[in-house]
């Protein structure tokens, strides 16, 4: 099953956050899980690395699928979007991370799991 982790999780591991260390860790050894990113995801991680951290960023990064964003995960994130940002706080970067897990299938792991409350998402707190 693909596990969609989401940019939060990896800011953190990036930033020595043990827990999200442990988090990461206990999904590879379930070994039910591939780990996925959105694209988007990748995006804000890769552009908001500072210099130095690139070689590290990228070995990491280089763990995970990325999903591409298509039109049709685009089409479905404006309609998320537009249905659940003010109720919900529900950004562009996770209404197409829910796109992507409701189009291609998949779980999204966030710290924010409140930001994606559509019902065809499956979606779990990593800690």
């Amino acid at each position: 099953m693909r596990a969609f982790i989401a940019s939060n999780i990896l800011i953190w591991h990036l930033r020595g956050e043990r827990k999200a260390f442990n988090f990461l860790k206990r999904l590879e050894l379930n070994q039910s899980y591939e780990f996925w990113i959105g694209a988007m995801q990748r995006a804000e991680i890769v552009f908001l690395m500072r210099s130095g951290e690139e070689e590290a960023t990228l070995l990491f990064l280089s763990q995970f699928k990325t999903a591409a964003i298509d039109q049709i995960i685009v089409d479905h994130a404006v309609s998320l979007y537009r249905m659940w940002s003010h109720s919900h706080g529900t950004d562009i970067n996770d209404a197409l991370l829910a796109a992507t897990a409701m189009y291609i299938g998949g779980t999204i792991f966030s710290l924010n799991y409140k930001r994606h409350p559509m019902p065809e998402v499956t979606v779990q707190k990593a800690w």
